[in-house]
């Protein structure tokens, strides 16, 4: 970050845990002093020389050229992803998918190959199965879950593996640090989108992935105000050299005020996510026992298919976010979404708003019924991000929609 004129007062942060991170990472105030982090709305900055602006573009000196290659806030706030997630780089995006197309696309070439788990939010099952193809990008989807054949898959050579877990909708856990393993031997680039399990829960970095990417509109906002994504690595070479000037000349840029409205987020997002995750246990354990339930997917719950792999990858927590299917199908779930009261329908997530929808006729609609299948949902199938309300009041919302 180019420095301000009090940058000496900066103080050492190296030893600092997580949840102060959250709060002071990367905080860098102005000569006035100011207790919030400052906002600098401004497209460009003017320089004391025409030689100066000629060092600034070359590199031989720090300075901001252009809000869509930096910004003072913007800085602050990959400073702050950064350390929180204890990644050496961070790179902001206007959303969360600007992040994992920049992510991908910035990375592989034609001729290329990538093995993705088939259970995917639907725009990242997209753009790895129509547009990156375009491109002359091999892909290959395999089941998530199954190391055999992610093994399979990959005893062949690929550029990338692209991963999310838990998956959206279905919470499938993919083995992060196997993957990696068999991915790396593939000589491939692991790459785990992160926003479901949120940088509170899980750091893929730590289990052998080489890029994180968010959605911080999801919990690092977690409060329904602005879109905004992110890349994280430790790769200097891969975020310097090859994603830095994919986003600087294709112009997936953060605002200034997004970026500022994801700082004030991730002061509280260890305090939120924590209640969100206890209010979804509870929630899911009450789905469990109603009858019009024909089965509820939950990592935290003892039942899921995953759920040992879950708590040591998520931090003994089962995350935010509930799954069930309803007896009935489509017509059914319509019926229960509707009687609700409480719970809002819509198709964001991580909020501190308790939010419910219906993937197979929203987020994953594009995709064709088997592709739908694939990635566990079914016309009945039901994705409920869980918020921070009195969960009695939300579990009462619940009973006497099914009732």
């Amino acid at each position: 970050m180019p420095q301000s004129s009090n940058s000496s007062n900066k103080p050492d942060t190296s030893s600092w845990r997580p949840a102060t991170q959250q709060v002071r990472g990367g905080l860098e105030r102005t000569p006035y002093g100011e207790t919030s982090e400052a906002l600098f709305l401004t497209s460009g900055y003017v320089y004391d020389s025409a030689e100066q602006a000629e060092r600034s573009f070359t590199g031989e000196e720090d300075h901001y050229v252009y809000s869509r290659y930096g910004n003072p806030t913007l800085s602050i706030f990959e400073e702050r992803l950064a350390a929180v997630e204890g990644a050496k780089f961070c790179k902001g995006t206007s959303s969360g998918m600007a992040a994992v197309f920049a992510a991908l696309a910035a990375h592989l070439k034609t001729g290329d190959r990538i093995v993705a788990a088939s259970a995917l939010f639907g725009a990242c099952y997209h753009v790895i199965n129509a547009i990156l193809p375009r491109w002359g990008i091999t892909a290959e989807f395999v089941d998530g879950t199954d190391l055999n054949a992610w093994a399979k898959a990959l005893s062949t050579p690929a550029q990338a593996v692209f991963l999310e877990t838990p998956s959206n909708p279905a919470l499938s856990i993919t083995d992060i640090a196997a993957v990696s393993d068999l991915a790396h031997k593939a000589g491939a680039l692991v790459v785990v989108d992160n926003a479901f399990a949120s940088t509170v829960l899980q750091h893929p970095l730590e289990l052998g992935a080489d890029v994180v990417t968010y959605s911080a509109t999801k919990h690092i906002d977690g409060q329904g105000r602005s879109l905004g994504g992110a890349i994280l690595s430790n790769n200097e070479d891969y975020m310097e050299n090859t994603v830095a000037p994919f986003l600087r000349q294709t112009g997936p840029s953060l605002s200034p005020f997004n970026a500022w409205v994801l700082l004030k987020g991730l002061e509280t997002v260890e305090l939120r996510v924590t209640r969100q995750c206890d209010n979804a246990l509870a929630v899911a354990e009450f789905l469990s026992s109603q009858d019009a339930i024909e089965q509820v997917m939950y990592p935290g719950l003892a039942s899921h298919p995953q759920h040992d792999l879950a708590m040591k990858q998520m931090s003994g927590r089962g995350g935010t976010i509930v799954a069930f299917n309803v007896k009935g199908g489509k017509n059914a779930a319509f019926k229960i979404m509707n009687k609700l009261s409480i719970i809002d329908i819509s198709n964001n997530l991580g909020d501190v708003k308790s939010l419910i929808t219906h993937p197979a006729t929203t987020t994953h609609q594009k995709m064709t019924v088997d592709e739908q299948l694939a990635a566990g949902i079914t016309a009945g199938t039901i994705r409920l991000s869980v918020g921070i309300e009195d969960v009695r009041d939300l579990i009462d919302d619940l009973a006497q929609a099914l009732a």
